[in-house]
């Protein structure tokens, strides 16, 4: 079977990208050189994977569906060397595959899926350069969301304090095959240097964070109760009677930093 056979699979979150005008445009925003370590996610038919071969030379791939394995094997014959990872890129650990050179991740993620590879990588920050995503626009704007903003929330805040996020230009549903039913996105995220984002303990930031945006209509002195008083609160720099999409990163950031201070309540 030849990858122009391929039958889309609606359990895989299959949506092909075809256009040519913006495959160009993610290989000229991702702008490989020489000894980058590039890293596909769903290489899917290869639209941008090959057109990135025969850029770079090489590549890496992480495909969960075994019916294109062979396909993409063969397609990738004369264009450069295609390293293909058949595996569920959310049991991939990025770490290993990288030892110890950094890597950036690409990729026309499955939007059915994407929030979770998201914090898959950002698990890996350490060893990512960068990472240039297509996104549902949704996922896209609450990912650069402000504080203020309706739809600045849990996402937001969790990679805004790990990542510099910046939204690249929009991908109407007709550049896919099948199209989607919803605008698409492209996105680059570069993770801050260590110790930038000032988070003292990445798992008492990402509770805090949960608990604040569980309940959104509820001040931060409701919200997060079982974390943390009034007084605790405002010995981070954050009002108490304000609701967790009001409070920056940077606000957020002290907070959790004040909560794994204290230590555990009771």
């Amino acid at each position: 079977m030849s990858l122009d056979q391929h039958q889309h699979k609606k359990q895989f979150g299959q949506h092909f990208l075809h256009e040519k005008g913006v495959i160009a445009k993610i290989v000229q925003a991702i702008h490989p050189q020489p000894g980058d370590r590039l890293v596909e996610i769903g290489p899917g038919a290869g639209a941008l994977t090959f057109p990135l071969l025969e850029r770079h030379g090489a590549l890496t791939v992480i495909e969960f569906d075994r019916d294109l394995v062979g396909p993409l094997a063969e397609a990738a014959r004369g264009r450069g060397e295609l390293t293909i990872v058949h595996r569920d890129v959310l049991e991939v650990d990025f770490t290993a595959l990288a030892a110890g050179s950094p890597i950036r991740l690409v990729g026309n993620l499955p939007y059915n899926i994407s929030s979770p590879i998201l914090f898959h990588a950002l698990a890996h920050a350490a060893v990512v350069r960068d990472m240039h995503f297509m996104l549902q626009k949704e996922v896209v704007d609450r990912m650069g969301a402000e504080p203020g903003s309706k739809v600045y929330g849990r996402l937001s805040v969790m990679l805004q304090a790990y990542c510099r996020v910046t939204p690249l230009f929009n991908v109407p549903p007709g550049a896919f095959t099948p199209p989607p039913k919803v605008d698409s996105a492209v996105v680059r995220m570069v993770p801050r240097p260590a110790g930038e984002a000032g988070v003292r303990d990445a798992r008492v930031f990402e509770r805090v964070v949960r608990e604040a945006f569980g309940q959104r209509r509820k001040t931060l002195r409701n919200a997060l109760s079982a974390s943390a008083d009034a007084a605790l609160i405002e010995s981070a720099g954050v009002r108490p009677d304000a609701r967790a999409e009001q409070v920056p990163v940077e606000g957020f950031v002290r907070l959790a930093n004040a909560v794994a201070a204290a230590g555990p309540r009771g």
